[in-house]
């Protein structure tokens, strides 16, 4: 068995499904690495098919269990499931990462955790799954990730606007408004951004390839550690 091979393993096992190994590889393989590889497949064909997976698996999923919820309110917590960075809190939850095939330059400037491209390549692992295992195997993978997010109905709030959830839920306690500070780190073109939030003794950071997504993070992170206070 291959190192490669076992990389993949590695992932199944945590996805809990088997996936044809060329069709993983498929899925993992951002166009970054595909162009600095002669021009070769890319996953972007199976995250166009994983997206629509993953919408009609939390579709029918909030139609089903919450009858009495009406359009608008269905709507708003199907977008937040399905959102960046939900998703992107998916992956990382599964170590997503580690297995991404990036090019050089996306690697060096922190593409493995870029909310962005986990929740592209989370996108194509579903679309993989549904090929190499069919529609309810796919199905049941999406409700399974997606299964924390779902049975706390606040994190929908939190996964869209991490920043204005956590301004409310620190008005809620009592608590000063968050302060941000960000400072950014490399050359021009390889910016890498880094946001701490304080909330009364509650103090984290947040790291992203913009000011916005690494404040997101943060303010995501101390949000977490509010909410299970409260």
């Amino acid at each position: 068995m291959t190192d490669v091979s076992l990389e993949h393993q590695v992932l199944t096992d945590k996805l809990g499904v088997d996936i044809d190994p060329e069709l993983l590889s498929l899925a993992l393989t951002h166009r970054s690495f595909a162009y600095e590889n002669g021009g070769i497949a890319h996953n972007e064909r199976l995250e166009f098919l994983g997206d629509s997976i993953l919408g009609q698996a939390v579709t029918v999923h909030l139609y089903t269990r919450h009858p009495s919820l009406e359009e608008g309110a269905l709507a708003k917590r199907r977008a937040s499931v399905v959102s960046t960075v939900a998703l992107a809190e998916v992956a990382r939850g599964i170590g997503l990462g580690a297995h991404l095939r990036l090019g050089r330059g996306e690697d060096q400037t922190g593409g493995r955790d870029k909310d962005s491209i986990l929740a592209d390549t989370m996108e194509a692992v579903i679309g993989a799954t549904f090929l190499s295992a069919g529609p309810d195997a796919a199905t049941t993978l999406v409700l399974r990730l997606v299964a924390p997010l779902m049975a706390d109905p606040e994190r929908y709030g939190a996964a869209m606007d991490p920043k204005t959830s956590l301004q409310e839920l620190a008005a809620r306690m009592n608590l000063a408004p968050p302060q941000y500070a960000v400072v950014a780190a490399g050359p021009d073109h390889h910016r890498v951004f880094t946001a701490t939030v304080a909330v009364g003794d509650v103090l984290r950071d947040g790291r992203g390839s913009s000011k916005k997504q690494a404040e997101m993070a943060a303010a995501l992170a101390v949000w977490r550690e509010l909410s299970a206070r409260a």
